[in-house]
């Protein structure tokens, strides 16, 4: 049975906030809100966590297209190779927003992503989820619990969320209505960049 912790986010409540780290920590996995649709997290760090997100979306672990949500650029050296001045600017205009964007992994990497080449990185603009990642102190991995080709109303509205995924995971977020509009993703290791999915984030900004 999944816990229901709702959360305001114009003013995240720190108890509960540390609630949640604390079963992301012991191998927990949160559906949390961002500032696109509901997104499916767990502790970069835990393995068992990451395998169980992996089975729980039918992918192999090392070939998974899960994302990094960060809380700022800072994290983005840990898992990076360096960008250059060019990159860091788009990614300093468009964050926090609605994007993921793909870069060149770096040799720090977690185990299960050792081999991939390329790191899709997040940085939403939801108080809700930076507050989960800052004091977790590393990233969360995550992935959209919507499916590209099924938009129901379940994955906007926490109760309905709550109800699908009780025994799923170990804690559901209720912060409000999600949006149905996935984030926008850009392929900024190649050159020019190259949009792989158009989504809420504005294209206008590059």
């Amino acid at each position: 049975m999944a816990e229901f912790i709702k959360i305001y986010p114009e003013n995240p409540n720190p108890k509960a906030i540390q609630r949640i780290v604390d079963i992301l920590k012991s191998g927990g996995l949160v559906i949390y809100p961002t500032d696109t649709v509901y997104g499916l997290g767990c502790d970069i760090t835990n393995l068992k966590a990451l395998e169980r997100i992996a089975r729980i979306k039918g992918v192999k672990l090392e070939k998974s297209n899960f994302s990094f949500v960060c809380e700022d650029l800072s994290n983005l050296s840990d898992y990076v190779k360096q960008i250059d001045t060019s990159t860091f600017k788009i990614l300093k205009r468009a964050l926090p927003g609605a994007y993921t964007f793909i870069l060149p992994g770096s040799k720090n990497l977690p185990n299960p992503f050792k081999k991939r080449k390329t790191v899709g990185i997040r940085v939403p603009d939801n108080s809700i989820a930076l507050a989960l990642v800052n004091t977790l102190g590393n990233p969360i991995v995550s992935t959209s619990i919507r499916d590209d080709d099924d938009v129901l109303e379940y994955t906007t509205d926490p109760e309905l969320i709550h109800e699908k995924w009780d025994n799923l995971v170990d804690v559901v977020i209720d912060g409000g209505y999600g949006g149905n509009e996935a984030s926008t993703i850009i392929d900024l290791s190649v050159v020019p960049p190259e949009i792989i999915r158009e989504g809420k984030g504005n294209l206008e900004i590059f």
